[in-house]
């Protein structure tokens, strides 16, 4: 597998996991965010941001952290091999959000862009308990939309991303 995704929830470890893919696959790690937000938590007008998306996946091997389905969900998964979804309990997803903004606060991290400051978001909160009623499913309409043979992994625990990793080191195919 050389060009994969991973998307769930905000808190699910999506970043968490495309950087220990990469690593352990000498892929770079795409993080649509630093693409998309502009210093400041200033959203990228579409456009340029669908050009910014494009050319980082213009070469034959990357994994992407993220889906930002409605803007550029669809460039991504027309050249996906695997899409692993990780859907983690909501509790634990509004866990990891507060403990990262509180512990993290005000920190550059690097899946996100110059200017933007980890920080306490309602907004954030409120999105990721309603991820899976409101997400997830335009998610899956647009993966049978715009590549509907792409293989899925669905990722539940943290032995489900455990056995994941080692299968695809291994060079098995993890579908």
């Amino acid at each position: 597998m050389r060009r994969i995704i991973v998307v769930g929830s905000q808190g699910s470890g999506k970043t968490r996991l495309a950087r220990r893919l990469g690593r352990k696959l000498g892929l770079p790690v795409i993080h649509l965010d630093v693409l998309y937000w502009r210093p400041g938590w200033t959203p990228s007008d579409t456009s340029s941001f669908r050009a910014r998306v494009a050319e980082a996946i213009a070469s034959d091997a990357w994994i992407v952290d993220g889906s930002f389905s409605g803007l550029a969900f669809d460039l991504t998964l027309a050249h996906a091999e695997l899409l692993v979804v990780i859907e983690r309990p909501r509790w634990l997803c509004q866990w990891r959000i507060l403990w990262r903004s509180a512990f993290h606060r005000d920190t550059a991290r690097p899946d996100l862009p110059a200017g933007c400051p980890e920080q306490f978001d309602w907004k954030l909160m409120r999105e990721a308990w309603r991820y899976d009623v409101e997400r997830a499913p335009v998610i899956e309409a647009e993966r049978i939309r715009y590549n509907a043979g792409v293989p899925v992994v669905r990722l539940r625990s943290d032995r489900d991303i455990a056995e994941f990793v080692a299968v695809l080191i291994r060079g098995q195919d993890p579908s």
